[in-house]
């Protein structure tokens, strides 16, 4: 009889908003136990799933499944792309940005069958001042608006929206430098979203044509705009045209300097960071093993 896997499943309990007590009866009753031996841990603040994947590393854990939203992902994926794990994703965020792209079920059900089957694949990963992201990060009005709400105690997607209309009237645009691939460009903008996936979340689109395969970052500029156009910017970005819209630029590059006026929040995969003036961020091509459909 073949040795069963150690699975890890690293729960985050507050990761959209929902309770997440059942999980690991729904995950008990799904998973291939022929194939998996399951152990479960739920974080409980800011960096504490990637403490418990650190430790799960030294104790012969080979698969480490983050369950949560992107920002349980990335500490969990920094862990695993570290020590050269696998990384298994149950979406149980609010927005699951690179769940959505990588077609993995937002059942839950379902995403266990995926894990069951265990097809694997390689995907870019990327670092913003050597702070590692898998989806999107950015500066600018999402970072701004991500750093405010990382103090707010409602979670969801309804408190962000409410949010970010009581911010956006008085938010004002910066200037940037990027440099990209050697190339420079000086652009004002209302935000800059680097972006190794296609989406946000909940299928809300800022770069359609990228891929976590293509060694590449999609350096996403939208640019400063009327208020009365904001309809526009959120219709072009839900139905998936922003390459197409005059109010967002992209430019692909692997290696990008982006230098701002001032010390500011960042985000990394939705999660806050205040970093310095000048960002230097670089893609590792198919560096990460995931869980795949």
């Amino acid at each position: 009889m073949q040795n069963k896997i150690n699975i890890l499943f690293i729960i985050n309990p507050i990761s959209g908003g929902k309770q997440k007590k059942r999980v690991p009866a729904i995950i008990d009753r799904y998973l291939d136990r022929n194939k998996f031996n399951p152990n479960f841990s739920f974080s409980e603040h800011v960096g504490h799933a990637k403490e418990i994947a650190e430790e799960a590393v030294h104790k012969n854990f080979d698969i480490i499944v983050a369950a949560g939203g992107d920002g349980t992902i990335n500490e969990v994926a920094t862990i695993v792309l570290k020590h050269k794990k696998v990384l298994g994703i149950l979406p149980l965020g609010s927005g699951n940005g690179l769940a959505r792209f990588l077609k993995i079920p937002k059942n839950i059900k379902e995403a266990i069958f995926i894990l069951n089957n265990l097809k694997t694949d390689h995907i870019d990963t990327a670092t913003f001042n050597g702070t590692c992201f898998f989806n999107l990060a950015g500066m600018g009005f999402d970072a701004h608006l991500s750093a405010l709400f990382s103090g707010h105690k409602k979670r969801g997607l309804s408190g962000y929206v409410k949010l970010g209309f009581r911010e956006i009237v008085n938010y004002k645009v910066q200037q940037y430098k990027i440099v990209i691939d050697g190339i420079e460009y000086k652009r004002e903008a209302f935000a800059i979203s680097i972006a190794n996936s296609s989406q946000y979340g909940n299928d809300v689109y800022i770069s359609p044509t990228a891929s976590v395969k293509d060694g590449l970052l999609d350096v996403c500029i939208i640019k400063p705009f009327s208020l009365l156009k904001l309809p526009i910017l959120t219709y072009v970005m839900i139905r998936s045209k922003a390459e197409t819209s005059a109010m967002i630029e992209i430019i692909k590059g692997s290696n990008i300097k982006i230098y701002r006026e001032k010390e500011a929040p960042v985000h990394v995969d939705g999660e806050p960071i205040n970093m310095g003036a000048e960002i230097e961020i670089a893609v590792k091509p198919l560096s990460l093993e995931v869980i795949v459909p």
